[in-house]
């Protein structure tokens, strides 16, 4: 009779091994790099970034091989989705950590830190990440953005004798843990409403209760906050320059590109799933972030004097440009498959762009012994390769053609001004005065670095590691590549998300 019982009470989910595949050999390669480092301490340091990179290469077979199946894999009752929306995310997702491996490699270990807790967080941290591209219900976003927010609180704070490092450690985990409580308190009052906690059932119950229900506003207010605290949107911007400064600049290139561009997963995930019928609701609150953001993260730019400031400001401004095509998402005629394209589609590019600008900007400043715009002046006499990356990587963010960023700048203002709604016009026309205010202080550094004279007058060449040389390579290829051939990269993100269609 007990027997029955338990069995009645619990049945074993059916679990797709292979669609879980590359979860599991992150988790393997983790495992791993934690007990060569008890096993062999100290001497494991020259092999634990070489391990953290294959095992990264590693899970890209398993994507790989899920691609050409094709098949959407839905498990745990449609919690856990494996469509070709979590492909390429968890496609960009590996990529960009790969970057981050590779631009960590010298740094960290240069820095005496131990690098095999940091590699083992980092896996930790990208682990959250790729299960965030699957996650369709409450409780899996609220563990896989758990899993990948700690681990990088941690590697903020790695610099333990540096005062500015444990300062940002310390703002980015309270920031980071408030706007998790804002968050769960709305997800909380979505389980109340719907008695569930699966997206789609929670978008059939907003869907019949209508959205001008107080609570269901309520609950929808709470959430894009706390995700416009994640993505670092204005006004809920203010970590970010500090932590970003403070910050060891692997890590700040992590959280400005792989961190963020999760962030940007649940968000669209929660809104185009979880309560597309309240476009009412979230739309203008979308509009707002977006176009402040563009605004107010690129006046503040215009007066940085710090190199990492002037990119975090330049990432609060990305951001309005990110979230921009959501304002406009919930208007049917295929708005949202197009603006989730236009979304998956910048963070791509925005991912190339800004990892290779943060590699520039580690060599750089290995050399010069500061950030300061002011030590990057006349880089062309000593690195010249370097400082034509950096022009391309800067212009690229400005959305000057050929160049990657164009092309993704061109699909936000396309699904703005073809939704055929007044205020998608405005933002158009809010993004587009802000690309030139972009570009004026784009092409400012980069113009310090062309033409102006060596500060200490040392114009010995710059050391290029390997590891730096490949990320540089990767970046500037695909930076390249989204520009020259647009096409290729539309087609590979056109994506929609399953649960879209009912």
């Amino acid at each position: 009779m007990t027997v029955d019982l338990l069995t009645l009470a619990f049945q074993r989910p059916h679990i797709d091994w292979h669609g879980i595949a590359p979860e599991l050999v992150l988790l393997a390669v983790g495992a791993l790099i934690t007990l060569v480092d008890i096993i062999f301490l100290e001497k494991a340091r020259p092999i634990t970034a070489a391990l953290a990179g294959l095992g990264l290469l590693a899970t890209a077979v398993p994507l790989l091989t899920l691609a050409a199946d094709g098949t959407d894999r839905v498990m745990f009752g449609g919690a856990y989705v494996v469509d070709e929306f979590s492909l390429v995310m968890k496609a960009v997702f590996l990529l960009a950590a790969y970057v981050v491996v590779l631009l960590s490699t010298n740094y960290v270990a240069e820095g005496d830190y131990w690098e095999n807790e940091y590699y083992g967080l980092l896996l930790a941290s990208v682990m959250g990440m790729v299960m965030m591209a699957s996650a369709r219900d409450l409780v899996s976003i609220f563990v896989a953005l758990e899993l990948l927010s700690i681990p990088a609180y941690l590697m903020v704070a790695w610099r333990k004798r540096d005062q500015r490092s444990n300062e940002a450690g310390l703002k980015y985990y309270l920031m980071g843990v408030f706007a998790s409580a804002v968050m769960l308190y709305g997800m909380s009052l979505l389980y109340g409403i719907s008695g569930s906690t699966m997206l789609a059932d929670i978008g059939s119950a907003v869907a019949a209760a209508g959205s001008s229900v107080p609570v269901i506003t309520l609950a929808i207010v709470f959430i894009v906050a706390g995700f416009a605290f994640k993505v670092s949107a204005v006004p809920f911007h203010t970590w970010a320059p500090d932590v970003y400064e403070g910050a060891p600049t692997p890590v700040t290139a992590f959280l400005a590109v792989a961190s963020k561009a999760a962030g940007f997963v649940a968000l669209l995930v929660l809104v185009l799933v979880g309560f597309p019928s309240a476009a009412d609701v979230w739309e203008p609150l979308i509009w707002i972030l977006a176009a402040a953001s563009m605004t107010v993260g690129n006046m503040v730019a215009l007066r940085q004097t710090n190199v990492v400031r002037l990119m975090a400001y330049s990432g609060v401004a990305q951001t309005g440009f990110m979230i921009a095509p959501l304002a406009v998402a919930g208007h049917g005629g295929g708005s949202a498959d197009q603006a989730l394209s236009a979304v998956v589609t910048y963070l791509a590019i925005y991912a190339a762009m800004n990892l290779g600008a943060f590699a520039v900007i580690i060599v750089l400043a290995r050399k010069t012994g500061s950030a300061e715009t002011a030590s990057f002046a006349g880089a062309f006499h000593y690195a010249p390769g370097l400082t034509v990356a950096m022009t391309i990587f800067l212009f690229s963010l400005a959305g000057i053609p050929p160049l990657g960023g164009w092309f993704a700048k061109f699909e936000v203002f396309r699904v703005l001004a073809t939704a055929g709604e007044p205020w998608g016009y405005v933002l158009a026309a809010v993004g587009a005065v802000n690309s030139v205010i972009a570009l004026y202080y784009y092409a400012a550094l980069a113009r310090r670095m062309w033409a102006d004279e060596v500060p200490d007058g040392d114009h010995s060449s710059v050391p290029m590691t390997p590891s730096l040389a490949s990320a540089l390579g990767i970046c500037g290829v695909v930076t390249l590549a989204f520009g020259v051939a647009p096409q290729l990269v539309a087609r590979f993100t056109d994506v929609t998300l399953v649960a879209l269609g009912g």
